[in-house]
C-alpha cells in the first residue's frame, strides 16, 4: 500500500514544524527547569487551529480530523514532548467527548472555548488507588435534587491545577459497578468545594502540568452530566481510544527528535580518527531506532486514517499506541548511549526525551493494558470497535 500525505496536510506538518522551531525550542530548556506551562503558548496553538481537528465547524472546528491531529502533535513533540499534552486536553479529550456525548446546550457552551483555548481543559479519571482499573475509582457523586455532590480525589491529573472546565468521572451507583459510573461537565476554579494541588516531583515531562483534584461535598448543577447517569464508562473508553492516540503521536515526536540527534551526534563526534557512524555497533543502533519509528509512523497514521473514516479502530489505535511508547523508550535509551557520558549530562537535551519517552507507557492506558486490549481482541474476546 502506497500512503502519501496531501500537499495539504504537509503544510500542517510544516506549521507544526515552525512554531515548535521558532515558539518552544528557543525557551524549552529554561521552561523545563522552571517547570512553566505558559498559556499564552496554548493560546497561540489555538490561534492556528490546532485544536479544531475533527471538530465541527459550528462548534469552532477546522475542517481537518484525527491525522491532522497526529501530525501536529507529532512536530511539537520533536521538540518537546511536554507540549503535546494540550492537543488531548483541548481537543481529542474533552472538546470530541463533548461533540459526541453531549446536549446541543453543553456543545455550544464548551466546545468553542476549549478549541480557541480560552477554556483549559482537563479530565480526571485516574485516583490514589486506581489507574489501570479504572472501575475501582472511590469518587462518587450524590443526587441531591437539585444538584449533584461529589466527593473523593483524583490524582496524576493533567492540567489540574490550571485547568477551567473539564471531565470528571464519578460513581453515581456503586452497587451497579461499572453502569453505575457517569461523566460530569466540572468548572474546578468556579465550583465550591474543588481543591487542586500541584505534582512537581515528575521523572520528566516538567512542562506538562500535572496535579491533583480534591472534591468535598462539591456542588454541580443537575445539567452537568454528559450523557446518560450510567453512561460513565462507556464514555470513559470511548475518550480514551481517542486520547490515547494523541499519546502515540507523541511517543512518535519524542522518538523522532532522538533519532534525528543521534544521527547528528554520530556524525559529528569522533574516536579513532573517524565520526563514531563510522562504527558498525553506531550504526546498528541507528539502523533498529529508524526501522522501529517508521513502523512506529505507519502504525500511528494508520490508526489515525481509520479513524477518520469512522471505522472500526481500537485494536489498531492500542497497537500504535503501545508500539510507538516502546519505539520511544528504545530510541532514547540507544541515543544516550550513543552520547556516552555527554547523553547523561544534564548539558544536552537527549536526558530530557529520555525521561519524557517513559511517560508513553503508562499514560492512557499502561503498555499492559495496551497489551490486554490487543490481545483480547485478537483472542476473540471483544470486538474490535
Amino acid at each position: 500500500m502506497i500512503f502519501e500525505l496531501t500537499p495539504e496536510q504537509k503544510m500542517v506538518q510544516e506549521q507544526a514544524k515552525r512554531f515548535a522551531e521558532n515558539e518552544i525550542k528557543p525557551f524549552v530548556e529554561q521552561e523545563e527547569e522552571q517547570h512553566a506551562f505558559p498559556l499564552e503558548r496554548v493560546k497561540k496553538m489555538a490561534d492556528l487551529g490546532f485544536f479544531g481537528c475533527g471538530v465541527a465547524e459550528e462548534y469552532g472546528g477546522n475542517g481537518m480530523g484525527f491525522m491532522e491531529s497526529v501530525l501536529l502533535a507529532e512536530q511539537i513533540a520533536k521538540v518537546s514532548p511536554s507540549w503535546r499534552l494540550p492537543f488531548n486536553m483541548q481537543n481529542l479529550g474533552p472538546a470530541l467527548t463533548v461533540q459526541e456525548f453531549g446536549t446541543e446546550e453543553q456543545k455550544q457552551t464548551h466546545i468553542p472555548k476549549w478549541v480557541a483555548a480560552d477554556s483549559v481543559g482537563f479530565f480526571a479519571i485516574t485516583e490514589p488507588n486506581s489507574g489501570s482499573d479504572v472501575a475501582g475509582m472511590k469518587t462518587t457523586a450524590k443526587d441531591c435534587g437539585d444538584h449533584w455532590e461529589i466527593n473523593g480525589q483524583k490524582t496524576w491529573i493533567s492540567n489540574a491545577h490550571v485547568g477551567d472546565v473539564g471531565l470528571v468521572y464519578a460513581y453515581t451507583d456503586r452497587a451497579a459497578k461499572y453502569k453505575g459510573m457517569t461523566c460530569f461537565l466540572v468548572d474546578l476554579k468556579k465550583t465550591e468545594g474543588v481543591t487542586t494541588r500541584p505534582i512537581e516531583t515528575k521523572l520528566g515531562l516538567h512542562c506538562a502540568p500535572t496535579g491533583e483534584v480534591l472534591f468535598d461535598d462539591a456542588k454541580v448543577p443537575k445539567d452537568a452530566v454528559l450523557g446518560q447517569v450510567g453512561d460513565g464508562f462507556r464514555i470513559c473508553m470511548w475518550q480514551l481510544n481517542n486520547t490515547r492516540l494523541g499519546c502515540a503521536a507523541g511517543a512518535l515526536g519524542c522518538a523522532g527528535g532522538v533519532l534525528d540527534l543521534a544521527i547528528q551526534y554520530a556524525n559529528e563526534r569522533t574516536q579513532f580518527g573517524q565520526p563514531i557512524g563510522k562504527f558498525q555497533l553506531i550504526q546498528a543502533s541507528i539502523a533498529e531506532m529508524m526501522a522501529e519509528h517508521h513502523a512506529a509512523q505507519l502504525l500511528v497514521y494508520r490508526a489515525a486514517y481509520l479513524k477518520d473514516q469512522k471505522a472500526p479502530n481500537q485494536l489498531e489505535t492500542s497497537i500504535a499506541k503501545f508500539y510507538a511508547a516502546e519505539a520511544a523508550v528504545h530510541a532514547t535509551n540507544e541515543t544516550m548511549k550513543i552520547y556516552g557520558s555527554w547523553g547523561f549530562s544534564t548539558e544536552y537535551p537527549v536526558e530530557r526525551y529520555f525521561r519524557d519517552a517513559k511517560s508513553f507507557q503508562v499514560v492512557e492506558g499502561t503498555s499492559n493494558i495496551q497489551k490486554t486490549i490487543i490481545a483480547g481482541i485478537a483472542l476473540g474476546h471483544a470486538a474490535n470497535r
